[in-house]
C-alpha cells in the first residue's frame, strides 16, 4: 500500500469526519442517515490516518505530492 494522499486531502477527509460526528451527536442528523454520516466519517479518518484511498487507486488519482 503505498500512501496516495496528500497531507491536504487528509486535512479535509478528518474536519468533514468531525463533522459528521458532531451532526449526529447534537442529533441535527438521526436515524439512518445520521448511521450512514457516522460511517463515512469513520472511513473518512481511517484514510486519513493511513494516506490511503482504495478509490483513489481504481479512479487512478493521487493527492500526494511525494513520488
Amino acid at each position: 500500500m503505498k500512501a496516495n494522499m496528500g497531507s491536504l486531502d487528509k486535512a479535509i477527509r478528518i474536519i468533514i469526519a468531525i463533522a459528521f460526528a458532531m451532526l449526529y451527536i447534537t442529533k441535527t442528523i438521526e436515524g439512518t442517515a445520521g448511521i450512514v454520516l457516522l460511517v463515512v466519517g469513520g472511513v473518512f479518518l481511517l484514510t486519513s490516518i493511513v494516506s490511503f484511498c482504495p478509490l483513489y487507486t481504481i479512479l487512478g488519482l493521487n493527492s500526494n505530492s511525494k513520488k
